[in-house]
């Protein structure tokens, strides 16, 4: 059986890497994952395809393509939950910069990720990908 701290640092690889197919085998099939605010893209996803083709699937369309910047900065294991932080930086098709620092707790089990909670800077994410959304400064 593979560590937690490997199968997320796998998974955030295969992300910026553009890995569809690991990112996919990176999740069990009833995994979820708990993004805050009030955005589009708030609530819990439920399942791997929904996180997959839903979730971050609808983040792409969002992005120019091959702009995506992906790096982790740390990890901390305690058991089968693993904090990670990373930095995610693209160019958006509003003519925007998406450059967010973020961090989740992972939980992992058998080998996949069953669960994400993700913190971060949600006011950034709605001005640069949602702009019709944003809320005055």
């Amino acid at each position: 059986m593979t560590d937690p701290r490997t199968v997320v640092v796998r998974y955030v690889e295969a992300v910026r890497d553009g890995d569809a197919e690991t990112v996919r085998a990176s999740f069990t099939e009833d995994a979820t994952w708990h993004y805050p605010g009030d955005l589009p893209i708030s609530q819990v996803w439920r399942g791997r395809e929904a996180i997959i083709d839903d979730f971050l699937g609808g983040m792409g369309p969002l992005l120019v393509p091959g702009s995506l910047e992906i790096e982790l900065l740390g990890t901390i294991t305690e058991g089968d939950r693993v904090a990670a932080e990373w930095t995610s930086r693209a160019r958006t098709v509003h003519g925007t910069v998406y450059d967010n620092r973020c961090a989740g707790v992972f939980t992992v089990r058998d080998g996949r990720i069953a669960s994400v909670v993700e913190y971060t800077d949600t006011r950034h994410v709605a001005a640069a990908l949602f702009p019709d959304r944003a809320a005055p400064a």
